[in-house]
């Protein structure tokens, strides 16, 4: 307290949780925001929310926010359920009469019945989050921010919670989401961006930056440093227009899916398609494996890259090793065009590895597949894992390596995502109906 001002750094170190972080979200999207523990994003959230303010820069919101940062933090536990209900009500900007006309809606989705006038102290830790979710979920707000607050009880809860989440956004709201789920990020979210050590590093489709994400927390500890940099460098090489948070590859890639949507012969044969490429392929770091050509085979070896639904394939790659590797397996993923993966394997259980390859072998390696996808396009991934230092990890790997598309057959009576091999069974009877209404 007592010390000059010009001498007080001596007893601390300054510690920026944010560095140099600008973006703009519009009215009605979903931003993601994703990133390694001590990113900090949630420091961006409470910046954006108004309970930190920044040291330096600036922070505009426009409109009635709800977060769900702490689920329950403004509650009392001696207070009951219903007592809650209208504090955290009036935290969040409701009026008691705005209360008053949600309250039923907010009992009914927390569904925790005659617990609503017990005190919160009583509560067991699902309930009390149940509730804490339902009044901030009920808010309507203009921004929903969410930090990691889908995982609140139990399976039925969460897709209730997804539902109401996804009728906001239908409806206009605006939110920003935090997650470590690639598989989330890349289904609610219009946009992303990539923090890391407080540094915004990547910005553009989900697809791109969760693919980005995952190369930066798989690779090695010596590499992630010249990774950074080389993700901040294509930042500013992608950032073409203020509204454009998409990289040249995600637009390549989005006008080859938009090309690929033309009317098919319906009877057509899976064929090549030249110059169907994926533009937005990533590459891990290679340790001693190097994966190539990666694409699709009928089940008599013609390279293929348009398919029919229902019909046989092979998910083929070759992998040159040029170093002595261990305990290996191999695996594939098939994902939609927005980063969504549908279906995957490896080649073994962590158990039943391939105890040794040779520096110098060559390894073909073909899963075979039936495709039960609906028409549209999809990517295709491809890894090698194996030990280094002990630990598993992937000696390569390839994000978007290739792309391929289904097309329409009138015949398919598939509906949605996954086809689940249905016969239908329909069986009609007749009734005849009396005057006196007896059938």
């Amino acid at each position: 307290m007592l010390t000059p001002s010009a001498e007080k750094h001596k007893w601390y170190r300054e510690f920026r949780a944010l560095r140099d972080v600008s973006f703009e979200v519009k009215r009605g999207e979903t931003f993601g925001i994703v990133g390694r523990n001590g990113s900090g994003k949630s420091t961006l959230l409470q910046l954006i929310c108004g309970t930190l303010f920044p040291t330096s820069g600036t922070v505009q919101v426009n409109g009635r926010i709800a977060a769900l940062l702490e689920l329950g933090a403004g509650f009392n536990p001696d207070f009951t359920g219903r007592e809650n209900i209208y504090l955290n009500g009036s935290v969040l900007g409701l009026s008691r009469e705005e209360i008053d006309a949600r309250f039923e809606s907010i009992t009914e989705f927390a569904g925790i019945g005659d617990f609503i006038n017990q005190p919160v102290k009583s509560y067991s830790s699902g309930m009390y989050i149940r509730l804490a979710f339902s009044v901030a979920i009920n808010v309507t707000p203009d921004l929903l921010i969410i930090d990691e607050a889908l995982a609140v009880g139990d399976e039925a809860f969460q897709r209730k919670c997804f539902a109401r989440i996804q009728n906001l956004r239908d409806n206009g709201s605006t939110i920003l989401f935090v997650s470590h789920s690639a598989g989330i990020v890349t289904e609610l979210c219009d946009r992303a961006i990539l923090l890391d050590q407080g540094e915004l590093i990547a910005q553009g489709s989900p697809k791109s930056v969760v693919s980005k994400y995952h190369k930066l927390i798989y690779s090695p500890a010596d590499t992630v440093a010249v990774l950074r940099e080389d993700l901040k460098k294509q930042l500013v090489e992608d950032d073409v227009a203020e509204d454009a948070f998409v990289t040249e590859a995600d637009k390549a890639d989005s006008a080859l899916v938009a090309s690929a949507k033309s009317n098919l012969p319906p009877r057509e044969e899976a064929f090549y398609e030249e110059g169907m490429k994926s533009l937005s392929k990533i590459s891990y770091n290679s340790y001693g494996a190097s994966i190539l050509d990666v694409h699709i085979e009928t089940s008599e070896g013609r390279k293929v890259n348009v398919l029919r639904s229902g019909e046989s394939y092979k998910y083929v790659y070759t992998v040159d090793f040029t170093a002595l590797a261990f305990q290996v397996r191999f695996g594939m993923m098939i994902k939609t065009t927005s980063g969504l993966e549908l279906s995957g394997a490896v080649s073994a259980a962590p158990r039943d590895t391939i105890e040794t390859i040779p520096m110098g072998a060559r390894v073909k390696v073909k899963f075979d597949f039936e495709c039960r996808l609906p028409p549209a396009t999809y990517f295709l991934n491809a890894g090698v894992l194996g030990l280094v230092d002990g630990q598993e990890q992937f000696l390569d790997r390839q994000i978007d390596a290739e792309m391929f598309r289904v097309f329409s057959d009138p015949d398919r009576l598939s509906t949605g995502l996954v086809e689940m091999v249905s016969s239908p069974d329909l069986k009609v009877t007749l009734s005849t109906v009396s005057g006196d209404g007896n059938a």
